[in-house]
């Protein structure tokens, strides 16, 4: 069974940075493919970035592009979620899912139990 546990998220003015971490275990998941996925009041889910083995970075949000990117650390079983120029809108649940797919595609077998961003002033 895979585990992953988020962390790092909290309140933000707008403008500034957050990083989300994601502490994997369970599996080796060196070859699963990460992404993030968030959840804003009264929205559907939405994919934010994935990273994956073979195909590296895929931006699902076009909102996100130039401000998030994800990276990985498998030697210490991290994935994390650099997020920039935070703005109101970015204000979600952030989830933190991976599934033994190598290519960003599909809904992801393994979720997180998400961890609260807000963008205020």
């Amino acid at each position: 069974q895979v585990q992953l546990v988020e962390s790092g998220g909290g309140l933000v003015q707008p403008g500034g940075s957050l990083r989300l971490s994601c502490a994997t275990s369970g599996k080796n998941l060196d070859y699963y493919t990460i992404h993030w996925y968030r959840q804003a009041p009264g929205k559907e889910r939405e994919g934010v970035i994935c990273i994956s083995p073979t195909e590296g970075i895929t931006v699902y949000t076009a909102s996100v592009r130039d401000r998030f990117t994800i990276s990985r650390d498998n030697a210490n079983n991290m994935v994390y979620l650099q997020m920039n120029s935070l703005k109101p809108e970015d204000t979600a649940v952030y989830y933190c899912t991976a599934d033994p797919s190598s290519r960003c595609v599909g809904t992801p077998d393994y979720w997180g139990q998400g961890t609260q961003v807000t963008v205020s002033s």
